[in-house]
């Protein structure tokens, strides 16, 4: 008998994902303005398709139906200040916390609304050897006799070891860690605060939010159908994105910056670094910058169908409007090159339906 475990079903899922909208948004007209129906559509179709034969989706429908049943399980494991927890689940909550010393204290409910005797086709598996602690959920007959089995785990963790979070159906939240972190769901939202070496934070259908986060490296934030918000960042580099959401980043401090949306509104408030680069790019949406400080920049601007403008005084290096078969739309591709200040960073803005707004804080 074969045992789904999560990170496969998780792999899977999210290929199918992207590979459905990569080939929904290449069929679409260019001149489209709006993508929201196009990824809302095929987002429902891979929702509601089987995924390996699992029947994923299905697996957890009617968990809702009949009275509660509930069995709990308790576990502590020593893994050291600098160790590594990872945490696989398939349906569930998850909340992970940072705290004091060398131990990892895990908490979790397994809940049905279905025959209690499905509870026990639902294992937990904690895997512990020096350094590391492996925490995951198996079905052992998975979409079939326990399909209404979900489990919440809450975990504390020495604040300083590194997590790594996945989630198939279900909401992750993630504090006060400080070592690396890493966080995924499929479907659910996935929340981190206090983590000053985030590294990645992903969801398919769900809000990403970020609050007082930082990284060493390039940190990487993303959904396909939900927003991805931020506020309080100080990292090396920021790779962000959503098919269908806006992406609002705020208060924020790196070296180089890359923001891109299918449909929704970018939003970015924060400092320039000298050389630093910023690329902002949306297909249906707003941008808008609200900049500190005194870093000059070099910019180039483009929309297809909106206005570009801009509350600091810049030096207009190139601004230009040409007809490129917009004219029969009653809209002007317009392109700016211009510098403020010393020029120093690079700031290039694309929108095809959309204002660009470089506001001064």
């Amino acid at each position: 008998m074969r045992v789904r475990r999560p990170l496969d079903i998780l792999n899977i899922f999210i290929a199918v994902t992207f590979a459905s909208i990569a080939a929904s948004a290449a069929a679409q007209d260019p001149a489209d303005p709006d993508l929201r129906i196009v990824v809302r559509d095929v987002i429902r179709d891979v929702v509601k398709s089987r995924v390996d034969g699992t029947g994923l989706t299905r697996a957890y429908q009617g968990r809702d139906r009949g009275p509660e049943q509930t069995e709990r399980f308790s576990r502590k494991v020593k893994v050291g200040r600098d160790g590594r927890v990872s945490v696989e689940n398939i349906a569930g909550e998850i909340t992970i916390t940072g705290g004091s010393g060398d131990e990892v204290s895990i908490e979790a409910v397994k809940r049905t609304r279905g025959d209690r005797n499905e509870l026990a086709t639902v294992r937990i598996i904690v895997d512990d050897r020096a350094g590391r602690v492996d925490v995951r959920t198996e079905h052992d007959r998975f979409g079939r006799n326990n399909d209404r089995v979900s489990v919440d785990y809450t975990v504390s963790v020495p604040g300083g070891v590194a997590v790594d979070v996945k989630s198939i159906s279900g909401n992750v939240k993630v504090s006060n860690v400080q070592g690396a972190v890493r966080a995924e769901s499929v479907s659910g939202n996935v929340t981190t605060a206090g983590t000053p070496r985030l590294e990645l934070s992903k969801s398919v259908s769900g809000d990403v939010v970020l609050t007082d986060a930082g990284a060493d490296a390039d940190l990487t934030a993303s959904s396909v159908s939900g927003n991805v918000r931020a506020n309080g960042l100080k990292v090396r580099a920021i790779d962000a994105g959503s098919v269908s959401g806006d992406v609002v980043l705020l208060n924020v401090t790196c070296d180089r910056l890359g923001i891109k949306s299918v449909s929704g509104n970018l939003e970015y408030s924060g400092t320039l670094a000298r050389n630093g680069r910023y690329d902002l790019n949306t297909h249906s949406g707003s941008a808008r910058l609200t900049l500190s400080g005194s870093t000059g920049f070099e910019l180039t601007a483009n929309t297809f169908s909106g206005s570009i403008r801009s509350e600091l005084p810049l030096t207009i290096g190139g601004d230009r409007d040409r007809d490129t078969g917009g004219r029969r739309r009653g809209v002007n591709n317009r392109q700016i090159r211009a510098t403020f200040g010393d020029g120093s960073a690079a700031l290039t803005i694309r929108t095809f339906s959309g204002d660009i707004v470089i506001a001064k804080r």
